[in-house]
């Protein structure tokens, strides 16, 4: 198995202090033992694994997830919870130029149909996931931002046909969002949830409906042989008609070779607050529950949530190491201070990170592996995995069965990921990339 970060990075050390884990009990499952056989084997057990092995189950299928850890061990058991539009990095202009303007519309109407899909899953199958927040905002870091927030308003209502609402630096305090602030912009569409009882929710559906699920099981070979994928793992071999790779960030260059150098793992750090007084939500003049973000390129991340803990998170650790780990959370918390200047003396007893994924095309992919007959992945949502990847999940269900979509199945995801530059080496351009994002963002 080659990974391009250290062993830490893999380890239990960066999410030792994640929030999520003390919210709910999680279930034991076996590894795979032995040699077994199924119609779909699915490689990762987070959003993408766990929603395509739920509706392949569905069907009748035998669907069977082998997961190196713990279902939700990765970054859909450890990120900030918001289920929101996103996936992708490109702007509609890129978009245009890449598939059209039919295209850019089918990529926004999926980013729709992807928080839509999240909502009627939780619906469906009852999970309590703490759900709040109509819609989310993004702040305004910099005068000049409101002005962009501004010229939002109509484009919003133009590729989603959302009543986006502005609001103006003055009026912030009064709706409970005093954090220096030059305005803010608000989509009603998406909300937040607690991410490790919406994966386990979604892991104990997929059971319910016929799916298998081992942990403890990673993958350390592919090969085929008559036909079929051959999965070796510790303690067995998986035999499958089909197979599905669902490990986004944590994913490795040689399972299956086709990915070396075509995805980018970056951190994504967060730190949780111990439950806030009335009084000191009153001190600092935020009192909301928005799922909440900022201008920066290398943005904040924040929610009060139902239990008022302020989570806060940061994007732009490259390094992955203990060293590295530490001074990436210290900056999340003096970031934290700036913002929240009458939070300064509030504890915040959990901290941890994880990694996001991005692709050389700043997009998600979804579809065949190229040269691999029966593969299919799916990867890269650029840090807003939790609605995209569930619903790339239900996308994988039916195209490893060779059946039409039932859910938009936009274009610009069907293309293959590009390499990056500099291949396993790729992580060295990205202290320069990030730094330039830095200076960007004063």
């Amino acid at each position: 198995m080659k990974r391009i970060y250290p062993d830490f990075t893999y380890s239990d050390a960066p999410r030792a202090g994640c929030w999520w884990d003390h919210t709910c009990d999680a279930p034991d499952r076996d590894a795979l033992q032995g040699h077994h056989s199924c119609d779909v084997a699915i490689i990762g057990g987070g959003f993408t694994g766990v929603s395509a092995a739920l509706h392949l189950a569905k069907a009748g299928v035998d669907a069977r997830v082998l997961e190196s850890r713990y279902v939700g061990f990765g970054a859909s058991g450890r990120n900030g919870g918001f289920c929101c539009l996103g996936g992708g990095r490109l702007d509609d202009a890129g978009l245009e130029r890449r598939v059209g303007v039919e295209g850019r519309t089918e990529w926004r109407q999926a980013e729709l149909a992807s928080v839509a899909f999240v909502e009627d899953l939780i619906n469906q199958y009852g999970i309590d996931v703490d759900r709040h927040s109509d819609g989310e905002t993004q702040f305004a870091h910099r005068s000049r931002d409101f002005a962009t927030l501004r010229a939002e308003v109509d484009r919003v209502g133009e590729v989603y046909g959302l009543n986006a609402r502005l609001t103006a630096a003055a009026d912030l305090q009064s709706e409970g969002m005093n954090a220096g602030f030059h305005g803010a912009l608000t989509l009603p569409a998406g909300f937040g949830l607690n991410p490790r009882k919406y994966i386990l929710g979604l892991a104990a559906a997929a059971e319910a409906a016929g799916a298998t699920l081992y942990h403890g099981s990673g993958v350390t070979q592919i090969t085929r042989s008559g036909g079929r994928y051959q999965l070796a793992t510790p303690a067995g071999v998986l035999s499958a008609d089909k197979l599905i790779i669902a490990t986004n960030g944590y994913s490795s260059e040689d399972l299956p070779d086709w990915l070396a150098g075509r995805y980018m793992p970056t951190q994504s750090s967060i730190i949780v607050t111990r439950p806030l007084t009335q009084t000191e939500l009153g001190a600092q003049g935020w009192t909301s529950g928005q799922a909440s973000y900022d201008t920066r390129k290398l943005l904040h991340y924040f929610r009060l949530m139902p239990d008022n803990r302020m989570l806060f998170g940061v994007r732009g650790g490259v390094m992955a190491t203990p060293g590295s780990e530490a001074r990436v959370l210290r900056r999340a918390r003096a970031d934290f201070e700036h913002m929240f200047p009458a939070w300064k003396e509030v504890e915040t007893p959990y901290s941890w990170s994880g990694m996001v994924c991005v692709a050389r095309n700043r997009m998600p992919f979804v579809g065949p592996v190229p040269g691999l007959p029966g593969a299919f992945a799916s990867m890269c949502y650029h840090g807003n995995g939790v609605a995209m990847a569930s619903y790339s999940g239900g996308l994988l269900a039916d195209l490893v069965q060779g059946n039409e979509p039932k859910q938009i199945y936009p274009r610009i995801v069907q293309r293959p990921l590009e390499k990056f530059e500099l291949g396993r080496f790729r992580r060295a351009v990205m202290p320069l990339v990030y730094a330039t994002f830095s200076l960007s963002d004063r």
